[in-house]
Parts: C-alpha cells; structure tokens; sequence
C-alpha cells in the first residue's frame, strides 16, 4: 500500500533528505511532491522552510484468520516477524540489450577543434582540473568525455552544471557552422548512470501506478530526463505518460489509461 509522510528542512534537498533518513529508504524508492517552497524572508524575519510530501510503498499487512472459539482462551501463538523487504532481495531490473555503436577519436576535424579549444578555456576559467576526451561516431555525433579528478562540481545537483556545460558548447560550436551538429558532454559516466536510476524509478511507478490505479506525477526534470521516462514505459501495459507544467518545473505524469484503452 502506499503512505506518505511530509518532512521540512532549510532547504528542498534538506526535507527530501530528513524523510528519507527517517523512513531508511533510497531516493529511487520514493516519489516527492514540493508542498511549499523555502523563503529566507528579510532579515530573518518571515521565513519559512521547505516542506515536502514523500510517497512510500509500505508492504502489506498480513491477513490473521481468526481463533476457533474454545471453552478456555488459548495462550495465543506469537506470529513470526514479517520480514522487512530488503534492496538485496529486489529483482534486479532487466537489462535491454543494446548495439554499441563504433566510436574513434576525433581531434584533427574542425569541429573537434572547435570542442577542444571551447572546452579548455571554460575549464581553465572555472579552476576545473580536468580535460575534454573527444570521440564522434558513424552519425557524426561528437561525444565528450571530462577525465579528470572530483569532478562533481562539473555534474552538479542532478547533472545541472553539466547540462548547462553541454548547452553552451553545443551554442558554441554550432555557431556560423553550415550544418549543426550533436554534442554530448558526460563526466565520470554520469548520464549512464543517471539514466538507468531513472529507469529504475520509471518502471517501479508504472507498477504502482497499475496496481493502485491512480497517476503519479515525478519531481521536475529537465527535457532529456523527461524523454527517458517516456521512452522507458512507451510500451508499458496500461500506462501512459505525458508532461504538465512549464520549466524549470515542468513535470512527467505517469498515468493509468485501461480504462481510456476500454472508451475507445
């Protein structure tokens, strides 16, 4: 059954962080809702922290038949613990097989050139010890790679400085171009990892989201966050999903739609 609890904290991150230490579970694990938003007020005067509804699948309670009706009262039995689901005792989530496309380096091309010299002067200018890898592949897509040490300060909260990385070398790169190319900028793997938590998360609510037969609305996300969810339960049975919203806070609703399926 679902429950939920509401937490708050100085900041978003600082509520989702007390309800889920409170609760014991991962972030994957949990849908949040941003109930009120942190206000510093002035001086200190009218603030308010953030306050969050965290969604949670608890297992079901056993069903206890109930004792024969006896001429003395037996001593009653004490039932065995029901144990706790664990994350070791998961499934893990079935792994699609997928076509490695063929990637060679690419640094004498104009526009590997173009990538190199933007990326080593924002890097520079950010005090960032790292260095852009350049690959393309049989499309003529350019993949980045960012090797260096701690770089999380180039990811970001959920890849947001890594985001805004890639947007302006792909502003840079493709500008006066005759034709516009696709750039994709990663540091220590991140987006592949990211993708599959998302995944992860999208499959676990459709699942919910069929067996209690109500939507689900996720936290905000960016576009290419939000494709993967789509992409993820395209051909889910009996969800759909759609987005609502505007950004920064545009966000992805996972809907039950049998009943739609059955109108038409």
């Amino acid at each position: 059954m679902l429950k939920w609890i509401e937490s708050t904290g100085k900041t978003e991150d600082a509520a989702i962080q007390a309800a889920l230490e409170q609760l014991g579970l991962d972030r994957d694990e949990v849908m949040v809702e941003l109930l009120e938003r942190a206000k510093s007020g002035f001086l200190g005067i009218g603030s308010c922290p953030a306050k969050v509804r965290v969604t949670y699948e608890a297992p079901d309670e056993p069903e206890v038949p109930a004792a024969p009706v006896q001429p003395a009262p037996a001593e009653p039995e004490q039932a065995a613990p029901v144990q706790e689901p664990t994350a070791v005792q998961e499934s893990a989530p079935v792994r699609e097989t997928v076509a490695v496309e063929e990637t060679a380096p690419a640094q004498d091309d104009e526009v590997a050139q173009r990538i190199e010299r933007f990326l080593t002067g924002l890097l520079a200018h950010m005090g960032a010890q790292a260095k852009p890898v350049i690959t393309v592949d049989e499309r003529g897509s350019y993949a980045v790679e960012l090797v260096g040490d701690r770089l999380g300060a180039l990811i970001g909260r959920r890849g947001e400085t890594l985001d805004a990385i890639q947007q302006l070398t792909v502003y840079s790169v493709n500008r006066n171009l005759s034709h516009r190319v696709r750039i994709h900028v990663d540091a220590e793997g991140y987006r592949a990892k990211r993708e599959e938590s998302l995944v992860r998360l999208a499959r676990k609510v459709a699942g919910k989201v069929v067996r209690y037969r109500r939507n689900v609305t996720l936290e905000p996300m960016n576009a290419y966050e939000r494709h993967v969810i789509h992409t993820a339960l395209q051909d889910y049975p009996d969800v759909t999903t759609y987005s609502v919203g505007t950004e920064p806070n545009r966000r992805t609703v996972v809907a039950y739609s049998r009943e739609q399926v059955q109108k038409r």
